[in-house]
């Protein structure tokens, strides 16, 4: 049924919702990362208040930086329930990404409850790790969303599989790099950046040795970059469609620099800033990976969402 008028929202403005919902996931991941690493894990002792008695807490370096944490959250639910009435209101309205859009509302509300609970555990590095991944979850699913909204899909849209080899690895390739993420997650919870080391509370890390979680970690890093560059040799040896080389290059290119910061932490010690550098090309490699998988089909571009030169 036609949208009216002024209730109507056109695919090429839907796009942009999906782009700013894409942008929050990530953000959702580096703020929560640096409540970890500056030690403000407990700046705020309860949930969803700052302390018992008061809502945002006394103004200090910790409580400002969770209880950003946590506005940052709020404001990224608002943003994303405005996205789904905008995908209610899109002409055409597409089922797929009304289901995105309230994905991302429901695991942003699960990564606050989430939240609490890590609170109230005292930061249990389990469930930090927990909390973590289910932000890298979000990534890939706001990265999801802001694809299909610039392609047509649905009954009757083109479907090409590019290249059915480069399919089947592609989708192979979600398995080292889940393994390579958890080992990052537990790595994270056995280093020494607990969250909060206040006098009151010292977190508890994970019982594992730093270096053995450190060398595991490297060695799942280590297998996944060389899949990549077998990938990349493969390119250079087949008329693989320009996509796939783009998509390609570019998770190689961010593997390298990943691998390059991940030992600069471990021989400088984990560095703090050195752990947000890492964080960040953790989500960049999410959505390498993610864009390589979508990229494996071609699709007709929906009008008014093409780049302009």
């Amino acid at each position: 049924m036609p949208r009216s008028r002024r209730f109507r929202v056109t695919a090429p403005q839907f796009r942009w919702f999906a782009l700013a919902d894409f942008i929050s996931m990530i953000l959702i991941v580096i703020s929560g990362a640096a409540v970890r690493l500056t030690d403000s894990g407990l700046g705020c002792p309860d949930w969803p208040n700052c302390s018992t008695s008061v809502v945002t807490g006394p103004v200090g370096y910790h409580s400002v930086i969770e209880f950003g944490n946590r506005t940052v959250t709020v404001l990224l639910v608002i943003l994303t329930a405005v996205s789904v009435v905008a995908a209610y209101l899109r002409d055409p309205r597409r089922k797929d990404l009304i289901w995105l859009t309230w994905a991302l509302v429901g695991g942003i509300v699960a990564d606050a409850v989430l939240g609490a609970f890590v609170v109230y555990s005292k930061l249990n590095p389990w469930l930090v790790a927990i909390h973590m991944l289910s932000s890298m979850g979000m990534v890939v699913v706001g990265a999801t969303l802001y694809h299909r909204s610039k392609y047509l899909y649905g009954d009757g849209a083109e479907a090409v599989i590019r290249d059915q080899h480069f399919y089947r690895v592609a989708r192979f390739l979600w398995i080292p790099y889940a393994i390579v993420i958890m080992a990052g997650t537990v790595t994270t919870g056995a280093g020494p950046h607990p969250g909060s080391i206040s006098q009151q509370h010292h977190a508890r890390r994970i019982d594992i040795a730093f270096s053995s979680a450190a060398w595991i970690h490297s060695v799942a890093a280590v297998t996944f970059i060389a899949l990549i560059a077998g990938l990349l040799l493969a390119i250079w040896h087949t008329n693989a469609p320009a996509p796939l080389q783009l998509g390609v290059r570019r998770l190689a290119l961010i593997g390298l620099l990943q691998a390059a910061i991940g030992f600069s932490q471990y021989w400088l010690h984990d560095p703090a800033w050195l752990v947000e550098l890492h964080i960040l090309g953790a989500v960049s490699v999410t959505i390498g990976v993610t864009q390589l998988n979508l990229r494996q089909v071609a699709r007709a571009r929906i009008p008014g969402t093409q780049r302009t030169k």
